[in-house]
Protein backbone atom coordinates (compact mmCIF):
# COMPACT_ATOMS: atom_id res chain seq x y z
CA UNK A 1 0.00 0.00 0.00
CA UNK A 2 0.93 3.88 -0.88
CA UNK A 3 0.38 6.72 0.80
CA UNK A 4 -1.77 9.34 -1.30
CA UNK A 5 -1.09 12.75 -0.80
CA UNK A 6 -2.26 15.87 -1.58
CA UNK A 7 0.14 19.03 -3.62
CA UNK A 8 1.41 19.83 -0.40
CA UNK A 9 2.11 16.71 0.48
CA UNK A 10 -0.56 15.91 3.25
CA UNK A 11 -1.89 12.27 3.30
CA UNK A 12 -5.31 11.59 2.08
CA UNK A 13 -5.18 8.29 1.91
CA UNK A 14 -3.97 5.01 0.39
CA UNK A 15 -3.80 2.97 -2.33
CA UNK A 16 -2.28 -0.22 -3.85
CA UNK A 17 1.01 0.10 -5.15
CA UNK A 18 0.18 -0.93 -8.82
CA UNK A 19 -2.97 1.23 -9.05
CA UNK A 20 -1.28 4.35 -8.06
CA UNK A 21 0.67 3.47 -11.18
CA UNK A 22 -1.70 2.89 -13.61
CA UNK A 23 -2.82 5.90 -16.25
CA UNK A 24 -3.21 8.81 -15.11
CA UNK A 25 -1.67 7.66 -11.91
CA UNK A 26 -2.53 8.94 -8.45
CA UNK A 27 -0.46 11.69 -6.67
CA UNK A 28 1.60 9.69 -3.85
CA UNK A 29 4.34 9.73 -1.36
CA UNK A 30 7.76 8.20 -2.31
CA UNK A 31 11.65 8.76 -1.44
CA UNK A 32 15.04 9.18 -3.37
CA UNK A 33 18.41 8.48 -2.20
CA UNK A 34 21.95 9.64 -3.85
CA UNK A 35 24.64 7.73 -1.75
CA UNK A 36 28.21 8.96 -2.40
CA UNK A 37 31.95 6.86 -1.80
CA UNK A 38 34.57 9.59 0.24
CA UNK A 39 35.78 9.94 -3.48
CA UNK A 40 32.92 11.44 -4.35
CA UNK A 41 31.14 8.88 -6.96
CA UNK A 42 27.66 8.29 -7.47
CA UNK A 43 26.24 5.09 -6.48
CA UNK A 44 23.81 4.35 -9.40
CA UNK A 45 22.04 1.23 -9.62
CA UNK A 46 20.82 -0.94 -13.06
CA UNK A 47 17.32 -1.99 -11.71
CA UNK A 48 16.64 -5.64 -12.29
CA UNK A 49 15.08 -7.20 -15.44
CA UNK A 50 12.38 -9.15 -12.97
CA UNK A 51 10.80 -5.38 -11.73
CA UNK A 52 7.49 -4.77 -13.71
CA UNK A 53 7.97 -1.17 -13.83
CA UNK A 54 11.26 0.31 -15.30
CA UNK A 55 13.21 -3.05 -15.58
CA UNK A 56 16.99 -3.07 -16.69
CA UNK A 57 17.20 1.02 -16.67
CA UNK A 58 19.83 2.61 -14.54
CA UNK A 59 18.47 4.89 -11.80
CA UNK A 60 19.47 6.57 -8.29
CA UNK A 61 21.11 4.58 -5.83
CA UNK A 62 17.75 3.71 -3.94
CA UNK A 63 13.98 4.82 -4.74
CA UNK A 64 10.60 3.60 -3.24
CA UNK A 65 7.64 4.32 -1.71
CA UNK A 66 7.37 4.64 2.47
CA UNK A 67 4.65 2.24 4.16
CA UNK A 68 1.47 4.37 5.17
CA UNK A 69 2.87 6.27 8.12
CA UNK A 70 6.24 5.27 8.06
CA UNK A 71 8.69 8.51 7.95
CA UNK A 72 10.28 8.66 4.35
CA UNK A 73 13.58 8.81 5.96
CA UNK A 74 13.15 5.66 8.01
CA UNK A 75 11.84 4.46 4.41
CA UNK A 76 14.94 5.11 2.88
CA UNK A 77 17.43 3.76 4.96
CA UNK A 78 15.34 0.75 5.11
CA UNK A 79 14.86 0.00 1.57
CA UNK A 80 19.03 1.01 0.99
CA UNK A 81 19.58 -2.20 3.36
CA UNK A 82 16.84 -4.38 1.62
CA UNK A 83 18.06 -3.62 -2.13
CA UNK A 84 21.94 -2.86 -1.62
CA UNK A 85 22.90 -4.83 2.04
CA UNK A 86 24.02 -0.99 3.38
CA UNK A 87 23.75 1.25 5.52
CA UNK A 88 24.29 4.87 5.16
CA UNK A 89 27.51 6.51 7.27
CA UNK A 90 25.71 9.62 6.84
CA UNK A 91 21.98 10.33 5.01
CA UNK A 92 20.65 13.93 4.90
CA UNK A 93 17.13 15.31 3.82
CA UNK A 94 17.17 17.26 0.48
CA UNK A 95 14.22 18.34 -0.12
CA UNK A 96 10.87 17.42 -1.97
CA UNK A 97 10.21 17.45 -5.72
CA UNK A 98 6.66 16.80 -6.98
CA UNK A 99 6.56 15.26 -10.75
CA UNK A 100 4.42 13.53 -13.17
CA UNK A 101 6.77 11.39 -15.42
CA UNK A 102 5.02 8.52 -17.78
CA UNK A 103 7.16 5.36 -18.85
CA UNK A 104 6.46 5.05 -22.41
CA UNK A 105 7.51 1.28 -22.45
CA UNK A 106 5.41 0.01 -19.19
CA UNK A 107 2.84 2.75 -19.73
CA UNK A 108 2.72 3.35 -15.94
CA UNK A 109 2.42 6.86 -14.58
CA UNK A 110 5.04 8.07 -11.92
CA UNK A 111 2.86 11.03 -10.12
CA UNK A 112 4.98 11.41 -7.23
CA UNK A 113 5.95 14.01 -4.36
CA UNK A 114 9.29 12.48 -3.69
CA UNK A 115 11.35 12.95 -0.58
CA UNK A 116 15.07 12.77 -1.46
CA UNK A 117 17.73 12.14 0.38
CA UNK A 118 22.05 12.48 -0.03
CA UNK A 119 24.21 10.69 2.20
CA UNK A 120 27.85 8.90 2.08
CA UNK A 121 28.33 4.81 1.58
CA UNK A 122 31.89 3.28 3.31
CA UNK A 123 31.00 -0.12 2.63
CA UNK A 124 30.62 -2.39 -0.55
CA UNK A 125 27.14 -2.88 -2.17
CA UNK A 126 25.33 -6.35 -1.61
CA UNK A 127 22.73 -5.83 -3.95
CA UNK A 128 19.56 -8.07 -3.88
CA UNK A 129 19.19 -9.58 -7.25
CA UNK A 130 15.39 -9.12 -7.29
CA UNK A 131 15.91 -5.89 -6.84
CA UNK A 132 19.24 -4.57 -8.49
CA UNK A 133 20.99 -6.66 -11.62
CA UNK A 134 24.51 -4.12 -11.27
CA UNK A 135 25.33 -0.80 -9.49
CA UNK A 136 28.70 1.31 -10.52
CA UNK A 137 30.26 4.30 -8.88
CA UNK A 138 30.16 7.26 -10.90
CA UNK A 139 31.65 10.66 -11.72
CA UNK A 140 29.94 13.22 -12.89
CA UNK A 141 31.96 12.83 -16.62
CA UNK A 142 31.14 8.96 -16.62
CA UNK A 143 27.41 9.62 -15.52
CA UNK A 144 27.46 11.64 -18.61
CA UNK A 145 28.85 8.96 -21.16
CA UNK A 146 26.35 6.86 -18.78
CA UNK A 147 23.10 8.68 -19.86
CA UNK A 148 24.56 9.28 -23.67
CA UNK A 149 24.30 5.27 -24.54
CA UNK A 150 22.06 4.05 -21.44
CA UNK A 151 18.15 3.94 -21.07
CA UNK A 152 17.96 5.77 -17.33
CA UNK A 153 14.31 6.29 -15.11
CA UNK A 154 12.24 8.57 -16.27
CA UNK A 155 12.48 10.60 -12.93
CA UNK A 156 16.19 10.08 -12.23
CA UNK A 157 17.05 13.51 -14.05
CA UNK A 158 14.16 15.35 -12.07
CA UNK A 159 15.21 14.00 -8.55
CA UNK A 160 18.98 14.03 -9.30
CA UNK A 161 18.64 18.18 -10.41
CA UNK A 162 16.21 18.70 -7.07
CA UNK A 163 18.57 17.36 -4.48
CA UNK A 164 21.88 18.82 -6.26
CA UNK A 165 22.37 21.94 -3.74
CA UNK A 166 22.46 19.02 -0.86
CA UNK A 167 24.67 16.70 -2.79
CA UNK A 168 27.17 19.32 -3.16
CA UNK A 169 27.42 19.68 0.85
CA UNK A 170 27.54 16.22 1.22
CA UNK A 171 30.38 15.63 -1.29
CA UNK A 172 32.02 19.30 -1.63
CA UNK A 173 32.38 21.41 -4.28
CA UNK A 174 35.29 19.43 -5.64
CA UNK A 175 33.52 16.52 -6.83
CA UNK A 176 31.33 18.09 -9.77
CA UNK A 177 27.82 17.37 -9.02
Amino acid sequence: MLELVDEDGRTIGTAEKLSAHLAPGRLHRAFSVFLFDDEGRLLLQRRALGKYHSPGVWSNTCCGHPYPGEPPFVAAARRTGEELGVAPALLREAGTVRYNHPDPVSGLVEQEYNHLFAGLVRTEPQPDPQEIDETAFVTPEELSRLLAHNPFSAWFMTVLDAARPVIREVTGAAAGW
